[in-house]
């Protein structure tokens, strides 16, 4: 990681407390709105090799790692299959919604009670995937952009999306965030959900969300934390224990503290303001928001006017 310090990362030993981000409010700081939501594999290596070499005859210039881009292209039929590999992101996509719901009403001075809080909002999906966060975005009133590098994933985020006239308004792009700053497109909110750990420079990644959002504008980033902790929750025990999702899904190295996630935006020019844990009840199988960011967590901050 060319622009964190060995040394800035040694410093951080606080990796899961609150305490070591003074100025970021937390979870506990607000009530969320209590309003329900609605949201609507095993990789071998032969498929892994085959799909690399079709990802280099045809892939989109990106930050993201071809070796990356061809695990999810692998299992891109699985997206809207709940007990899939992506089951997951399926149980976790309510709470993170929660999250950005809060965030953005509060932000963009939006009635969070109402059906659709998002109407008005430009807002971008970075790495959407199968479209599992966009179509709820859409739902709640927004006029949504989801792009993806891997063009299997944007073919059947556009299927599903057609399926319901509240998402088939969906723009799904076969592109990366890189590219529609070449485009000079801008957005009210952007978006990046468990994206930025498949991505081969954070910084240059968080310099291009920031491009893309307006002056005082939002950026929501979830992910993993660089812990101990992460590591054996979210690799030992959720790829080789429990089998939530396929073996190599994640790399260890490649996950973020929340300090240091909180200075790569800081010098794209983006000010993170709050920030919550994601933490797992095993009893009930359901995600809640919590100050814990020793593992799970997801922050929101603005873009300053200067950039």
């Amino acid at each position: 990681m060319s622009s964190i310090s060995k040394a800035t990362r040694q410093l951080r030993i606080l990796n899961g407390c609150k305490n070591s981000l003074p100025n970021v409010r937390f979870f506990s700081d607000y009530s969320l709105p209590r309003q329900p939501i609605s949201s609507a594999a095993t990789n071998s290596s032969p498929n892994i090799a085959k799909t690399l070499d079709q990802l280099n005859m045809n892939v989109v210039p990106s930050s993201l790692k071809h070796t990356e881009l061809a695990k999810f292209s692998v299992i891109a039929d699985t997206w809207w299959d709940p007990e899939g590999p992506f089951k997951p992101l399926h149980i976790i996509n309510s709470t993170r919604l929660a999250f950005i719901r809060s965030t953005l009403c509060r932000h963009f001075r939006k009635d969070s009670y109402c059906a659709r809080p998002f109407e008005g909002l430009n807002i971008v999906d970075v790495g959407c995937g199968g479209g599992i966060l966009s179509e709820p975005l859409a739902r709640m009133g927004a006029t949504v952009t989801g792009i993806d590098a891997v063009e299997k994933n944007i073919k059947i985020a556009r299927l599903h999306a057609g399926l319901d006239p509240e998402t088939s308004n969906i723009e799904y792009c076969y592109t990366t965030a890189e590219k529609l700053v070449e485009e000079q497109r801008k957005f009210d909110a952007v978006i990046a959900s468990e994206v930025i750990e498949h991505v081969a420079d954070p910084a240059e990644f968080c310099k291009s969300l920031a491009a893309l959002t307006v002056t005082d504008g939002a950026t929501v980033i979830s992910t993993i934390n660089h812990s101990m902790r992460a590591y054996a929750t979210a690799i030992v025990a959720a790829e080789y224990i429990l089998h939530w999702v396929p073996k190599g899904t994640h790399q260890w190295s490649s996950f973020l503290t929340p300090e240091e996630l909180v200075l790569i935006l800081q010098r794209a020019s983006i000010d993170v303001k709050e920030m919550a844990g994601f933490v797992y009840n095993p009893l009930t199988g359901r995600w809640s928001l919590s100050d814990d960011i020793s593992v799970n967590f997801i922050a929101f901050g603005t873009k300053s006017s200067q950039q």
